[in-house]
């Protein structure tokens, strides 16, 4: 049995002991990582990993669809862009186009940023 990397360690106490409000913006920042990673290994021609990786935020982007809550407007608003995204990502996956990937990118920053002011905005109610 091997020793666990410390790194990979130290993620998943960070998982295990993160509120919702903290795993959706562990998303959001892994999203924001997979995306800068699949840009620089389009640019490096490194389709295979680049595949991989924009796999990796289309399987984020579905997760935050598939655990939306559908009962009001900002629901639906989040759900259309959230689609709007993932088609995106598979069709920057399919040209592998940086620009379809930056425009994503743009998108999930957006979000992300969102997501930590209304964090913040909570603790403070």
């Amino acid at each position: 049995m091997s020793a666990q990397n410390p790194y990979n360690k130290m993620i998943d106490n960070m998982v295990m002991t993160a509120s919702k409000e903290e795993l959706t913006l562990m998303l959001y920042e892994g999203a924001i990582k997979f995306c800068n990673q699949a840009i620089t290994a389009i640019n490096d021609k490194d389709f295979m990993k680049a595949n991989l990786l924009l796999i990796r935020v289309q399987d984020i982007i579905r997760e935050f669809q598939i655990t939306l809550r559908r009962d009001n407007e900002i629901s639906r608003y989040f759900d259309a862009m959230y689609e709007y995204m993932y088609r995106r990502l598979v069709e920057a996956n399919y040209s592998k186009d940086v620009a379809i990937v930056e425009e994503v990118l743009g998108l999930t920053r957006e979000f992300r940023d969102t997501w930590k002011e209304a964090m913040r905005l909570a603790k403070t109610s």
